[in-house]
């Protein structure tokens, strides 16, 4: 019997999650599918009730039904809890369940290309943006022990707002402190961890604004945009003979959860599924 998933979203043309779904099935010689699925935001608690009636064993959420999709599952892990946002969806025993895999993506994908010791050799962090990527990059940070946290966000309240989200949040004593822009030249030297979980860089917006000049020589940078594969964040880094870390690594190690839950196997991120998707990305020009 063919076991049905899919990824859903408004819109949905954009999306790369079949393109790495169906690699894993072919690959692993799957009686399944994976498609993606245009449902607008006033339709998706229908959709959530009944996709299980057209054959789906479950699916992803993404943009911008995370957080819609949070209240309208039965149950949620404890991640996707903290979170307040779903991106992964299946039936357990007839009741629907929502996770948020994003964090052990972000993780994943940098245990994969800095080694394990990282958060270690890190120390501390600074994260640009307080929307809901930044909520998983600060999750997994806190989980990882990294401290201090400086959260710099345009918009004060909103980082402050995710400050007290992750209060009292996991088993270390990260502090998590929200700082201005103008703070940045005095912060950069004493992290090990750069993140960019802001729009900028992505294809059509503006440059993030920022002069990795004074930074730790050891630092690494990080940046959750893969459109382009290379931001010019990423760009300036490697210049100044930074550790890099793109975007597009967590969009794949986040899609691993899912997949063994649909189809009972555990997939491996390889660099020919990389080269796969970089492929495509390059072939769309984003």
């Amino acid at each position: 019997m063919t076991r049905k998933a899919f990824v859903v979203g408004h819109p949905i043309a954009h999306s790369r999650s079949p393109l790495i779904h169906n690699h894993w099935i072919a690959h692993y010689g799957l009686d399944g599918s994976y498609e993606k699925l245009d449902v607008a935001p006033d339709d998706l608690a229908a959709f959530l009730a009944h996709f299980h009636e057209d054959g789906f064993v479950g699916g992803n959420v993404t943009i911008p039904h995370k957080e819609a999709a949070f209240a309208g599952v039965a149950r949620t892990t404890k991640r996707a809890q903290r979170l307040g946002a779903v991106n992964t969806l299946w039936r357990e025993g007839g009741i629907l369940w929502g996770d948020n895999t994003d964090i052990t993506g972000y993780l994943d994908n940098l245990d994969a290309r800095c080694g394990p010791d990282w958060a270690a050799r890190a120390g501390s962090a600074l994260v640009l943006g307080a929307g809901g990527a930044a909520r998983a990059v600060v999750a997994g940070l806190i989980e990882r022990g990294l401290s201090p946290i400086f959260l710099v966000n345009r918009t004060r309240g909103r980082a402050e707002a995710l400050t007290d989200m992750f209060a009292g949040y996991g088993k270390s004593d990260s502090a998590l402190g929200v700082h201005g822009f103008d703070a940045i030249p005095e912060i950069l030297p004493r992290v090990g961890l750069i993140v960019n979980t802001t729009a900028l860089g992505m294809k059509g917006q503006p440059p993030l604004p920022l002069d990795l000049t004074h930074c730790r020589d050891d630092a690494i940078v990080s940046d959750i945009v893969y459109v382009p594969l290379e931001t010019p964040f990423l760009a300036m880094a490697r210049a100044r003979g930074l550790a890099c870390v793109d975007g597009l690594g967590m969009l794949l190690h986040q899609a691993v959860p899912g997949f063994e839950r649909w189809f009972g196997v555990r997939p491996a991120v390889t660099p020919a599924l990389r080269a796969l998707v970089e492929a495509d990305i390059v072939a769309g020009k984003g």
